[in-house]
């Protein structure tokens, strides 16, 4: 994976994206919103999103059997929205800012359950224009509508919506909480120190090391530091497994707060905001959302389906070796469904993935 010199700032924004499936989780997005109106909502473009014209059809086709029905009802009832971390200093969230964190929130109202699916941002795939990258370029290329159409293109989804997020606030809102649980293993512990440090000196604050191993209660700073390991056995893909914990983490916190505090953790974050959702979408969607718990959490393409190579001028690249099956795997994590076929469209994307990368591979 290559890296940027954006400083200790320039990692956290899944942590951000993730962060704001918490707000929304927890309902208070939408009550401090309409309090504040700070969020910037941004209408999307409904004709720039594409969805494949075979999922349209899975979905309105009239003739099915009657045990069908159930299970397409089910599925119905589940709201995919794309989450984008974007290291935006100058505070734009659109187009030309590469996004550093692609997301998947699955959201079922009725089971009160969120299934939250990374897709990693070096991850080679179509683009939506027929050429092919670094999944991370489509937000840069064309905004949120275009990466979105990324994801629909090459995931068999049918997204549209999306929650943009810059950085900053992620230690205040972690703070906001009183800190968070965390398992911390020995090997962590330089690495999370290390990163403590440069931290705190480009804040020009203090910082307590972490000198033990074990479950412990981890501050703003500390928490921070975890998500930007990327070291250890796992490297990157240990790194979003982190994260996606730290959500869980934070997410449990939550339930128990008062909401004074869970106010004080959507305002660090609030300013940093793009969304196409707006206030009765969230209400809509969510609800009764003091119940609603993270369900399933994993990394796409999925471990054991992927790959990594420099596929030339394009540099250090995740590839999905069978990108059918990562897909059919994302689905049946998705959905309550027993199988799913991949459209012949992601057939063609697989196809030509291996076409592409398959010399790079050996």
């Amino acid at each position: 994976m290559d890296k940027k010199k954006h400083g200790f700032l320039g990692n956290i924004p899944l942590l951000i994206v993730e962060m704001c499936v918490l707000l929304v989780a927890v309902g208070v997005m939408a009550v401090v919103v309409t309090m504040t109106g700070e969020v910037d909502h941004r209408d999307i473009d409904e004709e720039k999103i594409r969805i494949n014209d075979e999922i349209v059809k899975k979905k309105t086709e009239e003739e099915q059997k009657p045990e069908e029905k159930e299970a397409e009802e089910e599925v119905e009832s589940y709201r995919n929205i794309a989450l984008f971390g974007v290291d935006a200093r100058d505070g734009e969230l659109g187009r030309g800012t590469r996004s550093d964190t692609i997301m998947i929130a699955s959201i079922n109202p009725n089971t009160q359950e969120i299934k939250l699916i990374s897709v990693f941002r070096d991850t080679y795939l179509n683009l939506s224009n027929d050429t092919y990258n670094k999944c991370n370029t489509a937000y840069a290329q064309g905004g949120p509508e275009q990466a979105i159409n990324m994801l629909n293109m090459n995931l068999d989804l049918d997204i549209t919506d999306y929650v943009t997020i810059g950085f900053s606030g992620l230690m205040d809102a972690v703070d906001a909480l009183g800190g968070i649980e965390m398992e911390i293993t020995e090997a962590e512990i330089p690495h999370l120190n290390n990163y403590q440090l440069c931290m705190a000196q480009e804040l020009g604050v203090d910082y307590t090391p972490v000198e033990k191993s074990g479950r412990q209660l981890l501050n703003g700073m500390q928490a921070t530091a975890y998500c930007r390991i990327r070291y250890t056995k796992g490297d990157d893909f240990r790194r979003a497994q982190r994260q996606r914990e730290v959500l869980a983490a934070m997410m449990e916190k939550a339930h128990g707060a008062s909401l004074g505090t869970l106010t004080d953790m959507v305002n660090a974050v609030l300013p940093q905001v793009q969304t196409s959702l707006n206030v009765d979408e969230i209400l809509s969607v969510l609800g009764n959302a003091g119940g609603y718990q993270v369900a399933e959490s994993d990394g796409f393409p999925f471990e054991g389906g992927r790959a990594g190579a420099n596929v030339g001028s394009k540099g250090s690249c995740v590839i999905p070796v069978d990108l059918e099956e990562n897909v059919r795997q994302l689905h049946h994590v998705l959905y309550p469904e027993e199988t799913y076929t991949p459209s012949k469209q992601v057939h063609e994307i697989c196809e030509e993935i291996r076409k592409q990368t398959g010399e790079y591979l050996q």
